[in-house]
């Protein structure tokens, strides 16, 4: 290209929003476009520290679906063993022998009410992650400390408003 034909490009891309360097190559004749957004003066950058944050707070969440997902698939597995393996009533010559395994059944039965309940959770924090609003209290809308998510990835408030949620309980059973 003539050195006037870069100039006059470079004049006309210094007013736009948006900086486009054109590259014309001899033997192919192609046009290359490359894109590079001008730094705004308006807009203030991201210190480095705030990015790794943000990145680091990305990553912990990532792990986190990997061991909600391996809970799940855990849970999933269990409810089919305990399904297979559960007894149906017998009766038993016995009627101490008749109340313990009755008692192991609904004792069987009680976990795995519990685990359904943890299941159910699982899948929410799961879909929260995919809708990118994990992490985020629902009371104040603040976003959950990682160490927090870590420990209980199924939590959906932060520790101060669960602290506030448990204190209203008590006051209630009162």
């Amino acid at each position: 290209m003539p050195k006037n034909k870069n100039v006059k490009a470079a004049k006309k891309l210094s007013s736009k929003k948006m900086a486009t360097k054109k590259t014309v190559s001899k033997k192919a004749e192609k046009k290359v476009t490359h894109t590079v957004p001008k730094k705004s003066s308006v807009t203030t950058a991201k210190s480095p520290k705030q990015t790794q944050k943000l990145s680091l707070r990305e990553k912990k969440i990532h792990e986190i679906k990997k061991i909600l997902l391996s809970q799940r698939k855990d849970l999933l597995i269990g409810a089919l063993e305990a399904l297979n393996e559960l007894p149906g009533q017998t009766s038993f010559p016995d009627l101490g022998d008749q109340a313990t395994a009755e008692i192991d059944r609904n004792f069987m039965l009680r976990i795995k009410g519990r685990e359904r309940k943890l299941l159910k959770k699982i899948d929410e924090a799961i879909d929260r992650i995919n809708q990118n609003t994990f992490g985020i209290c629902e009371k104040c809308g603040q976003d959950i400390n990682v160490k927090r998510l870590e420990a209980r990835p199924v939590t959906t408030m932060c520790i101060e408003c669960k602290i506030l949620q448990e204190e209203e309980e008590k006051l209630r059973e009162r």
